[in-house]
């Protein structure tokens, strides 16, 4: 399962994790959000051990959100080494994402 990513928790999870790192920026409001919500869960079980898969609900974040200049949700962010290394905007097929997430397992 997807691990609920806050301002309070994001540098010991994402900054300072030894795995790539996956979050995805969303909204209970975004209808986007809720197509990519099911698929960033199934990524969270197919990397399970491999990477870090984490959510970051913008209207209850919104710190990490300015931080990262988050505009348009969903917003998904790949970290590697605390910085990011790959982003997609929108929704997208999950071959797409994973794509993505290995690249940075490589």
């Amino acid at each position: 399962m997807a691990l609920e990513i806050t301002d309070a928790n994001f540098e010991e999870l994402v900054l300072k994790s030894d795995k790539p790192v996956l979050i995805d920026f969303w909204a209970e409001w975004c209808g986007p959000c809720r197509m990519v919500g099911p698929v960033v869960e199934e990524l969270a079980k197919d990397y399970d051990g491999q990477a870090v898969i984490g959510k970051v609900n913008v209207d209850h974040n919104p710190n990490i959100s300015m931080q990262y200049g988050i505009r348009n949700i969903p917003a998904l962010l790949y970290f590697k080494n605390g910085e990011i290394v790959d982003k997609q905007i929108g929704a997208v097929p999950k071959s797409v994402l994973a794509d993505k997430l290995k690249k940075q397992l490589a």
